[in-house]
């Protein structure tokens, strides 16, 4: 970061010091530059994204920059504005009444069908102010509704106007059959072909047809017409990552997904998600916040060549000889001819349906090109971790490890009476990674809740949130860093001050729940949908459970939330392989009480000593240390095998983390005496 804030001079003085420098691009151009990096989440070091505006500059330039980075970063955009979802609501369904439509779908996603979207993207946000990863708004001219899944259902209850919006389950009570109740004969519902994959459109297209009305593209989307001070698309810059970090290249990844693009028959392959364009260039970018992702659009050739679609005002100057001569790169506004080029030819491409945006899909076919409807081909190698990367991972969950560590530490020395609130500890932890070597900030928000709050699955303190952490409750954190070789994810609950005996059967049943997830060992061919229930059994015969999913997939420095494994009861087709990462987080959530939930990462590998198995078999590799809270552990609902691995596990923890911990004394004495045999 910048040190002493500087004060923006103006228009004048900036355009007369960057002729000084040498910089002959417009003022107007520099702007609209700063303006876009202004909407990305703010790098670690302004110097990043100061060299996409000049290789070098001098102070008083860089500090003119900064300062006019600060005026546009703070411009107000709506978001944080509460008590307006009516009048959005009120403009929205005028501007739709403008141009013939009877509705409007508003996803959460954006065009790329990512978690993670950029402020700009945060459309169902800014219209309903509900801040969650997962949900959907279906307007009407008299009625509305939003969905959502298990994690957010007391979230979208507080966040959002029961008397403007319907809240419903998304799987309990599904849009399709919202909209089969709702439609009449001869509406026309509309939807941004951009925001909503081809799969997508399927659904809610047959869901229309069957009310008797029509699912029709919009030319532009109607909510961006009426959302005042919306920001631009996001400019942080991409930047090459090591093969050090990746341990393969990208031409070595390139061939191999293009074998796999030959033998489906396809010319080309098509790609959307940043995470595999990501993977497969080997580079990575900030243009949302928590993964380090570019925004871009790519046309992976058959022979390996890509055609990737990027904004130029990205690129560092390194990235030119890091892609080498096989990487063309060219402006996201080409896509469309590109596509049409392809369509002309008559060439097939390959895209995966369930990601691609609709747009992509109706401009490839108006053109004439076959579709070849697979999954996109990098999702499971990248999923498959290679040695290298293994043990990036390993390496970044041990730094991880070190800064939760000396947190948790912090934690066992409050009573409750200090008055520390979920926000200062959200910020203590925050310190604590960021001393780490390779740390590129959080992975997620930090959910950090005490007592009641702890009970929302997702929850995200803010300042009229903030709650103290009080004797006699359950403080739940949920968090995580990016690190250049590697993505973590751990959950621990606490108990401040002495835990009840309810307390403690609760987090027990969810600790046994973890063990037996954690020494499964499990076929060859096993999905995470086969085990999910080894988490749950426990809880289940006290008749509990949690409404989510047991675990998810994560990436190498890329999404904390990963596909296509995870270990859910969802019904999943893709079996466990050795080099997945994948969470073990079984969690128990008292509404209005206390919420509990233990999660480490774990990497699938094989399962050695098995000499006597009749076919080949997997287990888990457990990659997250930081010890668990003994005081919430009753043991007399523990096995002695159960015991031991909580034991071993300590050890392990107490083994890797004592050597770091030689600046921070009392933190050791501490980890010894919390990992002590039970």
């Amino acid at each position: 970061m910048s040190g002493t804030p500087t004060t923006y001079d103006g228009d004048e003085q900036l355009a007369e010091l960057l002729r000084a420098a040498g910089i002959a691009s417009p003022l107007g151009e520099i702007k609209a530059l700063i303006a876009g990096i202004a909407a990305a989440p703010r790098p670690l070091d302004d110097g990043e994204w100061l060299s996409l505006v000049a290789p070098a500059m001098d102070d008083t330039l860089r500090g003119q920059l900064v300062a006019l980075y600060e005026r546009l970063a703070a411009a107000d955009d709506g978001m944080e504005r509460r008590g307006e979802s009516a009048a959005r609501l009120a403009d929205l369904r005028a501007e739709l009444k403008r141009r013939g439509f009877d509705g409007f779908v508003v996803p959460l996603a954006d065009e790329h069908q990512g978690e993670y979207v950029a402020r700009r993207s945060r459309r169902l946000a800014w219209l309903t102010g509900f801040t969650g990863s997962a949900g959907i708004a279906l307007i009407l001219a008299e009625k509305a509704a939003l969905f959502t899944d298990g994690r957010y259902t007391l979230q979208i209850e507080s966040q959002t106007d029961g008397a403007l919006y319907e809240r419903h389950h998304v799987t309990e009570s599904p849009p399709e059959a919202w909209l089969e109740a709702n439609l009449s004969q001869g509406m026309t519902l509309g939807f941004d072909p951009w925001l909503h994959s081809a799969d997508q459109c399927r659904r809610l297209a047959d869901a229309c047809k069957r009310a008797g009305a029509k699912f029709a593209p919009c030319d532009g989307n109607p909510l961006d017409a009426v959302w005042r001070g919306q920001p631009p698309l996001p400019l942080a810059p991409v930047q090459p990552l090591d093969i050090r970090f990746t341990g393969r290249g990208s031409a070595e990844k390139r061939r191999d997904i293009a074998e796999q693009v030959t033998e489906a028959g396809a010319a080309a392959a098509f790609l959307s998600a940043p995470d595999s364009i990501a993977w497969l260039l080997n580079v990575r970018g900030a243009d949302v916040d928590c993964a380090p992702l570019p925004h871009s659009f790519l046309l992976l050739e058959a022979d390996g060549r890509a055609q990737w679609f990027v904004d130029p005002r990205k690129r560092v100057a390194t990235l030119g000889d890091h892609l080498g001569n096989e990487v063309s790169c060219r402006p996201p506004e080409e896509l469309g001819t590109a596509l049409d080029h392809l369509g002309a030819s008559g060439a097939a491409v390959l895209l995966d349906p369930a990601s691609a945006p609709d747009w992509t899909v109706s401009r490839l076919t108006g053109a004439g090109a076959a579709l070849v409807k697979k999954a996109d081909p990098c999702a499971a190698p990248k999923a498959r971790k290679n040695p290298t990367e293994l043990d990036g991972i390993r390496a970044a969950h041990l730094r991880d490890g070190l800064a939760l560590t000396r947190f948790l530490c912090w934690l066992s020395g409050l009573g409750g009476s200090e008055g520390v609130t979920e926000l200062d500890a959200v910020a203590k932890l925050a310190s604590l990674r960021a001393g780490g070597d390779h740390y590129r900030g959080p992975s997620f928000d930090t959910i950090s809740g005490a007592a009641a709050n702890g009970a929302i699955v997702h929850y995200r303190v803010t300042p009229e949130t903030d709650r103290a952490l009080e004797a006699g409750t359950l403080y739940l954190v949920d968090s995580g860093g990016q690190y250049l070789d590697g993505t973590t994810d751990v959950t621990r609950t606490i108990a401040i001050g002495a835990p009840d005996a309810e307390h403690r059967d609760r987090f027990t049943r969810v600790l046994k729940g973890h063990i037996a997830l954690a020494q499964a060992r499990f076929p060859k061919g096993t999905t995470g949908t086969q085990l999910d229930t080894l988490a749950r059994q426990f809880l289940w015969r006290a008749g509990l459970d949690y409404d989510h999913g047991t675990g998810h997939g994560v990436g190498a420095y890329l999404n904390v939330h990963e596909g296509p494994q995870r270990i859910s009861k969802q019904p999943s087709k893709a079996a466990l392989e050795p080099g997945m990462i994948v969470s073990n987080e079984p969690g128990y959530y008292k509404t209005g009480a206390y919420g509990i939930r233990i999660e480490n990462l774990v990497a699938v590998t094989d399962a050695l000593g098995l000499e006597e198995a009749e076919r080949p078999t997997l287990t888990f590799e457990t990659l997250t240390l930081a010890p668990i809270d003994r005081d919430l552990v009753e043991l007399a609902l523990m096995t002695d095998e159960e015991r031991e691995w909580l034991d071993a596990y300590h050890a392990a923890v107490r083994d890797r983390l004592s050597p770091l911990l030689q600046p921070w004394p009392d933190v050791a004495d501490w980890l010894a005496e919390v990992t002590e045999p039970i």
